[in-house]
């Protein structure tokens, strides 16, 4: 392995360019994130791709924490050597190269547990709405990307090695900035303020807004800094430098149409789902009037990614007899589009009641395929629409309130193998809900009788098969996920999930099987303990997972928990809290309660999330005033019963609270119908 010489100090801007090309072509000969060994001068070997990111930026006279801002929001600093984007994106810079774009990309071929839009194909890039009329970037010309082969003429290198080659990536990132900075007729300042311009220009957003949004967002990253462990190892830092402030939002918000909710400096536009009777019949689409949260509280939202490219996902929405949502989040650059205004209710998570009290967002991506679809921008995007929602309901930022697609409970029994496992194991929530402004944290010691699932997810890979092909392992990936077994070994069979295997099969690493994990911010009672692994109790047993002290995959939690009264043997479990018999009026029919196909036996214990009464919203007419809540008086508590959330009747249990809670579950009860 060649020695990597660390540069003497240059007397001049040429001297200094040749001195590190001579320290690239060095670098060529041992890879960039690879080998054990510590670098020349001390530099261990973790810390290279933050001294390529130092050199880069004193090369081409941008400040670093510049550079290292654009770097994180296009790719957080991961290399993904060779491995574009969904459109074309390559290396920390995310520089796109068009004509390697995946124009002619498939999605692995669905695996027998995928739900109904899995197979769907996934564009190279998948374009979404039109920019406006005559937008551009801050200064007036037109927008273009990150260009790949752009930055490899302007550092004199092979297009081929800025796709591989993480140190010329962020050399033709950096010499990007500066030509772009001297376009807009700049010096090349060490001030960071005076390069938010060229900031705003470099990702080649198609409006002013979202050119503003994304150079706000580097600079809002500038201010408070940030640290990371990248997909490969490396440990990189951005130091805060509070002088540093984002800008006033653009005004371009003020001329959204009418219906749009959304914060103020997100790029938002209106696609309307229809309202529409579509058949002789009376059946209607694609989602209820209603008057929330007058008539029922909003306490959820609802995460999913769209498993299919955003324009067919535009055509589904407008289809009266498909599914909806309110919200649509692009892949590319986080554009927003909404859909149904949010006192309706949308078709979107396969539980009426979930949906009557949620909101759904659908995120651009297939979920395996997170690196080329999962992007900051979207993150970023997602989370700040998210914490606009809650604050304007009153949601609390928490898993048991903003979860998956994945966590929604089946109404029914039969209805367990067709629910959805988006948006999986491989998004980030505990960067979301960094995002969000709500740390996954512990809240109880480490022998608390609650614990909080939280793996690092840069670090914690479990082995997935089927991300190209059914029973083909998975490229190691950080996940979220954490895998539960019968007994304290990791050779012991995985949990078995009888409702989404009635025939009794066994659970398996499948990404898309969800009967045997538990996922990061969930909440769970203590079964438990055998020195480095914890159990909980799950689906009516006791699951195993490993949880070393010295690297935990669970934290302690505060809380509270149900069990069965003393003398209960065992309670029926349901994936919604229904209306007791009169409390439905005359013709409307009442609900079969339809208890889910497990067991809650006595001296079980599990997380008490809400306690809400039962409601049910009439579906039965075509209306275009909003459809009919019924709700009883029953109360009950929701759970966390599997990787699912689930509901008992509060009379059928006793409520517990660890110590350090502050107050049990509040009820959302909705007021009586016609209030």
């Amino acid at each position: 392995m060649r020695r990597r010489v660390a540069p003497r100090v240059p007397n001049s801007p040429r001297e200094h360019r040749r001195t590190v090309r001579m320290t690239a072509s060095a670098a060529l000969l041992m890879p960039l994130l690879a080998g054990p060994a510590a670098c020349a001068g001390g530099t261990s070997a973790d810390r290279q791709l933050q001294n390529v990111f130092t050199d880069a930026a004193n090369e081409y006279h941008v400040p670093r924490s510049v550079l290292l801002g654009v770097s994180y929001l296009q790719s957080r600093w991961d290399t993904r050597p060779g491995t574009p984007s969904v459109v074309g994106g390559y290396g920390p810079m995310h520089l796109v190269d068009a004509r390697q774009a995946k124009t002619k990309g498939k999605s692995p071929a669905p695996t027998p547990s995928e739900s109904h839009r899995g197979g769907a194909q996934p564009p190279a890039a998948a374009a979404g709405p039109s920019a406006s009329p005559g937008a551009g970037s801050p200064g007036g010309r037109s927008a273009q990307p990150a260009d790949l082969r752009r930055a490899a003429g302007l550092i004199g290198a092979p297009v081929a090695r800025l796709r591989t080659d993480a140190e010329a990536n962020v050399r033709g990132g950096a010499a990007l900035l500066a030509e772009t900075q001297r376009q807009l007729g700049k010096p090349l300042s060490t001030n960071p303020a005076d390069w938010w311009e060229a900031v705003a220009r470099f990702p080649g957003t198609g409006d002013t807004t979202s050119a503003a949004e994304y150079a706000n967002n580097v600079f809002a990253l500038i201010r408070k800094g940030a640290h990371r462990t990248t997909d490969s190892g490396q440990q990189v830092t951005l130091p805060a430098t509070p002088g540093v402030h984002p800008r006033t939002p653009h005004p371009e918000a003020a001329r959204r149409p009418k219906e749009v909710e959304c914060p103020a400096a997100l790029t938002c536009d209106w696609l309307a789902a229809p309202y529409v009777e579509y058949d002789d019949d009376g059946d209607y689409g694609n989602h209820d009037l209603a008057d929330r949260p007058r008539d029922q509280k909003i306490e959820y939202i609802v995460i999913h990614d769209t498993e299919a490219d955003l324009p067919s996902m535009r055509q589904t929405v407008q289809d009266p007899t498909e599914a909806s949502w309110h919200y649509s989040i692009r892949s590319k650059d986080g554009h927003v589009t909404q859909h149904i205004r949010t006192k309706d209710v949308a078709w979107h998570s396969g539980n009426q009641f979930v949906n009557a009290r949620s909101i759904g967002i659908e995120h651009e991506g297939f979920l395996r395929q997170p690196d080329a679809w999962y992007t900051e921008q979207m993150y970023q995007a997602s989370a700040k629409l998210v914490r606009y929602l809650a604050k304007k309901y009153d949601i609390p930022l928490d898993r048991q309130h903003i979860f998956g697609h994945d966590n929604v409970a089946s109404p029914t029994g039969s209805s367990i193998p067709d629910m959805h496992d988006d948006p999986g194991p491989f998004w980030d929530w505990r960067h979301y809900f960094d995002l969000l402004g709500a740390p996954l944290r512990a809240t109880a010691g480490p022998n608390s009788d609650l614990v909080t699932v939280l793996p690092d997810f840069g670090t914690h890979k479990p082995v997935f098969t089927g991300c190209t092909k059914s029973g083909v392992k998975c490229a190691p990936h950080g996940s979220s996920a954490v895998r539960l077994h019968t007994e304290p070994d990791e050779h012991a069979p995985l949990i078995q999930d009888p409702g989404r295997r009635p025939d009794g099969e066994a659970s398996t690493e499948d990404v898309n099987d969800l009967g045997s994990r538990v996922s990061a911010g969930q909440t769970y009672a203590v079964a438990g303990r055998s020195g480095d692994w914890t159990a909980i109790w799950y689906l009516g047993h006791k699951a195993w997972f490993k949880n070393p002290k010295n690297r935990p995959t669970a934290v302690g939690a505060s809380g509270a928990f149900v069990t069965p009264k003393e003398g209960v043997s065992e309670i029926p479990v349901f994936g919604r809290a229904l209306p007791e018999e009169d409390a439905y009026p005359e013709g409307v029919e009442q609900q079969s309660e339809s208890p889910l196909p497990y067991t809650l036996l006595a001296g079980q214990r599990y997380v008490a999330q809400s306690r809400p009464v039962g409601s049910y919203i009439d579906r039965s007419t075509f209306s275009d005033t909003p459809s009919l809540v019924v709700t009883g008086r029953e109360e009950y508590y929701e759970i966390q019963f599997g990787h699912r959330i689930a509901y008992v009747r509060a009379s059928d249990v006793d409520l517990v609270r660890v110590p350090g809670t502050e107050k049990a579950p509040s009820g959302h009860a909705a007021p009586p119908a016609g209030q």
